[in-house]
Parts: C-alpha cells; structure tokens; sequence
C-alpha cells in the first residue's frame, strides 16, 4: 500500500562550500539523503547517481523483506554505476557519497545506511539516531577512546571508514527493518545538519509537531546560525499525523534536483581516498592526537581484512552452493540409474536403464540389454508402444514385460 503520511525535503549549500553536493528525495514510499564526496563535482555526480538509481524504488512492496532485498541490490547497483562513470570519466576518480534511505512498507520501515548521514526517530517525546555513522571518530567512541561529545569536535570526525565510492562494487550497507507507527517522525540529514545543531535542539524542533516543510526550514535556520560550514540536507517523514497527507510527484532537492547536478567539468587535479579526509568541515580544529592517529591506521587494516574476509565469505559460499548444486544433481542422476524402461534401438526390442527424458544433449538412459526380440515381429500396436517406449518399475519387471511382448508372438 501507499505510504499514510506527510514529508518534506529541502537542501542548501550552506554559507561556506562553493556548490552543493548533497542530493535528497522524498517520494510516496522512498526517502532518501545522499552526501557526495570527491571535488568541485565528483561529489555531485555520485549523489546524484545514488538519488537515480534508487527513485526506482518508489512503490508499494508484498512485504518488508521484499523491500530491503530491493534497497540492497539498488545500493549496490549505484555503486557499480559510479565505477563506470569512473571509466568513462577518469577526471572523477575518488567520488562517493553516503546514504541513508526509508522505504515505508505498511507498518514498517525498511532502512539503509552507509556512511555519516543519519536517520533519527522522534516517538513518544524521545529522539533517537537509528542508524550507527561509519565513520573514523564513531570507532573511537565504540572502543571507549573518546565520547560522544569529543566526537562532535574531533579533527577527523568526517573521516568515512565505509561509504558508497567508485572502488567497490560490492559495498557493506547495512540494513534493517524497524516497526513505525502512527505519529513517528523520521528524519533523514547529512552531517551538515547533525554536525552543527545537536539532538537536544533537534528533538526540540521535532517536539513542536509543526508540519514537516516548517519543521525542516526551522532546523536549516538552526544549522545555518551555527554557521553551516557543510552543505544541509533535511528530510522529515510525518507517520500518519494531522498534516496532509503527501501526494503529486517526488520532491528531488539538491545536486539531484537540477540537470547540472551530474554534468562533468573539466579534470580536477589530484585523487581523493574514499577515506576522504578532505571532506572534514572548513571550522576544525588543526591538530589531533598521535595515538588516534595509530588507531586510524589499525582501522584502515582492520577494514581491509573484513573486505578480504567479505570475498573469502562470498567465495566460499558460491563454492558451498556449487557444490550442493552438484551434489543433488550426482544424486539425482544416481536415481535416475535405478530406474529402466523397454523401449527399440534401430529394429530390436533393448532394455534401457535411466529415464526416458534428456536434458538437452545430455542423455539420462543407456541401454542395458539387447533382447535380441525384433521389433519387425511385434504386431503394428505393440511395435508402436515399444517404440515410445515402456516404463519399469524395476529390472524384474522390464524384464517381465519383454517376456509377455514374446508370448504375445507365440500367441499370434
């Protein structure tokens, strides 16, 4: 069914990058926030091949399990569609862009998420990050180095561990399903608004239950007045509600919204990592700990491993299928070679073991014994049902029928 509810989406460059590279959709059952990466338009051009790919999932699924599948082979198609614009376009090498999306399924919301961009629920007077940042600083937090409010203001805070870039066409996205109900606010934003204006403020503005296009023009004023060194994109999705229920075309915002979002200029000088350290905000701090300089390092190795250990998983897997697939068809063809039928070989009457189907040039049946019964003698019926040949039970009963087609000659 149609997703019940209200959205809004809006984007802006914020008051210090040159152009914007964020991308945003809020559809009839999608909604999407992508963040590029990688220069002047490497950035543009990967969110905005992200926003496209996945708009084709706009529309009603059977069931929530339907709908994730669909968000993971999009998410993964969008990355091979980066790797050949790449090819096609080597000036953009190192573009990438995060993304966190919602399809509503019913009373369901099927989630995907990759990078720094988040997704919050506002239920119950609660705020909530749903999603967990695949970021640098994030790991500092889970290992206990720092806190979550050192990461706010740490140096390489905007350093992605995982994101969906042109060097890997098989990224990790996670995905999940989450129970929604009548009166949940989503919001899907980019760094730009979760870096500068903090969840107290941002709960805050939720809590006023304004309709979701006012919500998000007061939360871009928030992000703008602390300053806006990033680009600002805002999606808030309103279950159910007061507030009209959302109809008409898509609402597209940002790099994605306009034509020139995914044109190539000339070549940028230079490559950036999908690590991107030069994503950090222009307002931080220029120095950082040596020690969390080492645990960057051991990340970056630990996440090389997980990837080799991702393709060793694959591997092995595709070989485990293989293999039952191989399995079933020996034991199936070792059945089939219990089984006989009487059937004609050129003008004699031959015992068959196998079955009397082939599957395409490969034969299931060969024959067994020669009954040296010729098919010539055999009245015209009997010749013809010989011919299209009779099924066994067994070899006693083949050979039991080749016995009956003879007295039936001596019969005659």
């Amino acid at each position: 069914m149609v997703f019940q509810g209200s959205s809004a989406a809006l984007s802006h460059t914020g008051k210090v990058r040159a152009n914007n590279q964020d991308s945003g959709y809020a559809g009839a059952n999608l909604f999407v926030v992508a963040d590029g990466m990688g220069g002047h338009a490497g950035g543009d051009v990967a969110s905005s091949l992200a926003i496209a790919r996945l708009a084709h999932l706009d529309h009603a699924y059977p069931t929530p399990s339907d709908a994730e599948k669909a968000l993971q082979h999009a998410i993964t198609a969008a990355a091979g569609d980066l790797i050949d614009t790449v090819k096609a376009k080597p000036e953009l090498a190192g573009m990438g862009t995060t993304v966190c999306a919602i399809i509503m399924v019913d009373e369901y919301a099927v989630i995907a998420h990759i990078g720094d961009s988040r997704i919050y629920l506002y239920r119950d007077d609660a705020f909530t990050q749903i999603t967990t940042d695949h970021t640098f600083v994030q790991r500092l937090v889970d290992s206990g180095r720092i806190t979550p409010e050192e990461a706010r203001y740490h140096p390489r805070r905007s350093v992605l561990m995982r994101v969906l870039g042109d060097m890997d066409a098989d990224p990790e996205v996670d995905t999940f399903i989450m129970p929604t109900r009548p009166g949940d606010r989503w919001l899907l934003c980019s760094d730009g608004l979760s870096g500068v204006v903090d969840d107290a403020h941002t709960g805050k503005t939720l809590a006023l239950g304004l309709a979701p296009g006012r919500t998000a023009d007061m939360l871009l004023k928030q992000a703008l007045d602390g300053g806006a060194p990033d680009n600002v994109t805002i999606v808030i999705v309103d279950v159910g509600g007061a507030h009209p229920v959302f109809s008409g075309t898509p609402t597209i915002v940002g790099a994605a919204s306009t034509p020139t979002g995914v044109e190539v200029p000339a070549a940028r000088p230079g490559r950036v990592s999908w690590l991107h350290p030069a994503r950090q905000a222009a307002n931080e701090p220029t120095h950082y700990e040596p020690a969390a300089d080492e645990f960057f390092e051991e990340l970056i190795e630990e996440d090389r491993r997980r990837a080799r250990r991702r393709r060793i998983g694959w591997l092995a897997g595709l070989v485990l299928v293989l293999a039952l697939i191989g399995g079933a068809l020996f034991g199936a063809y070792q059945w089939t070679q219990t089984r006989y039928f009487v059937g004609a070989d050129d003008d004699t009457v031959v015992i068959f073991r196998g079955i009397q189907q082939n599957i395409g040039p490969i034969r299931l049946s060969t024959p067994y014994e020669d009954t040296g019964l010729p098919l010539a003698v055999l009245p015209d019926f009997e010749r013809q049902v010989v011919q299209g040949t009779i099924a066994a039970n067994s070899l006693s009963d083949a050979e039991r029928i080749v016995d009956q087609l003879r007295q039936n000659i001596g019969g005659d």
